[in-house]
């Protein structure tokens, strides 16, 4: 028998899909790594998990102990599911802006929510800098300890991914990966498969795909994390200053994509491929497909199908939301039945 002993041992080893439509459009073999089938439904898991578990060997959390975070959701559900199964409480501090679906899954994962305005992270009251102030004064008086998770400075996130995601897409291509391109939220997942892919291939190309109005395209291509004109629906990616895990990272290329380009890409996998995923999922095929293109026919490329597209119903799965940021709408999104229940 194959037994998890918890849900903590059950993140991690997601499988590898081939993405038919992106494959066949570039003549390479385009593979998305299923981080949507992680138990609390994100490649945030990783990252959760790999926090506390390094908190706990340093001594920072003792059952009963209090995880705080500032997060836009993906990685709040991560730390809350793990937090829940070790014997923790989670204190999420999240931007009103955030889709619902998000919010109503982190209380359900146990965890409690604080909603604040959603502010630049010059501003001292930015949703960042409050966790952090709110950890600290928790501290006074939590006796079994409080771990502020701090996932944009935290190196645990990327070691998740330097010791997890990256040793595992090596072995699932048998270390045949051309190619490797996500986006950045924290830019964990980025800086720990791009360390570990180049460790074991030099020759891995490594791409940022970053949507409009973030800094890391501009990072990876000039040194300064200046953001690029216009914004972005996507929710958890989009990253505009130089981090201690960025500054970790090995890119070769940066891609600046629509969101034009990346729903199209969503909307297509779900009505063809069966695959319902979040936006920052389509700016990553997105970014490899343009890599593909890149290197040629025949060539490997990996991405992360980071979330699982239910978190964004009543925003990037609602037509009059979609209409309202001028982007497009599928047909099928509004159709409904014209059949007629045989009733007796």
């Amino acid at each position: 028998m194959t037994i998890r002993n918890d849900v903590v041992e059950a993140i991690g080893n997601t499988p590898l899909i081939k993405l038919k439509r992106a494959s066949e459009l570039t003549d390479c073999t385009i593979l998305g790594k299923a981080e949507f089938m992680n138990p609390g439904q994100s490649v945030k898991d990783r990252a959760g998990k790999w926090m506390i578990l390094e908190a706990e060997k340093r001594g920072e959390l003792k059952p009963g102990g209090l995880v705080v975070e500032s997060t836009a959701g993906n990685t709040g559900i991560g730390l809350a599911v793990v937090a829940s199964a070790r014997g923790y409480r989670t204190l999420i501090v999240i931007p009103e802006t955030q889709s619902q679906e998000k919010k109503d899954f982190l209380k359900l994962c146990g965890a409690e929510l604080i909603e604040v305005p959603a502010l630049p992270y010059a501003n001292p009251n930015s949703y960042q800098h409050v966790g952090r102030r709110l950890a600290d004064e928790l501290r006074k008086t939590e006796p079994n300890g409080v771990l502020f998770a701090d996932q944009w400075n935290n190196l645990d996130n990327a070691k998740a991914h330097y010791e997890s995601t990256g040793p595992e897409i090596w072995e699932q291509t048998g270390g045949k990966v051309d190619g490797f391109v996500c986006s950045v939220g924290s830019g964990g997942t980025l800086a720990g498969v791009s360390r570990y892919l180049k460790e074991q291939n030099k020759n891995v190309r490594i791409a940022c795909a970053d949507p409009h109005g973030a800094g890391m395209y501009e990072y990876f291509r000039t040194g300064d994390p200046k953001a690029t004109p216009g914004g972005s629906i996507t929710e958890g990616i989009g990253l505009n200053r130089a981090t201690a895990i960025v500054e970790t990272a090995k890119v070769d290329d940066a891609y600046l994509i629509p969101d034009a380009e990346a729903v199209g890409v969503i909307y297509e996998l779900l009505q063809h491929e069966g695959l319902c995923l979040g936006g920052s999922t389509g700016v990553n095929i997105v970014g490899a497909m343009r890599l593909a293109k890149q290197l040629g026919p025949g060539k490997t490329i990996v991405t992360v199908l980071c979330d699982s597209g239910s978190r964004y119903q009543s925003k990037l799965f609602n037509a009059d939301f979609m209409r309202a940021k001028n982007l497009p709408v599928p047909e099928w999104l509004e159709k409904r039945s014209n059949i007629k229940p045989p009733f007796v």
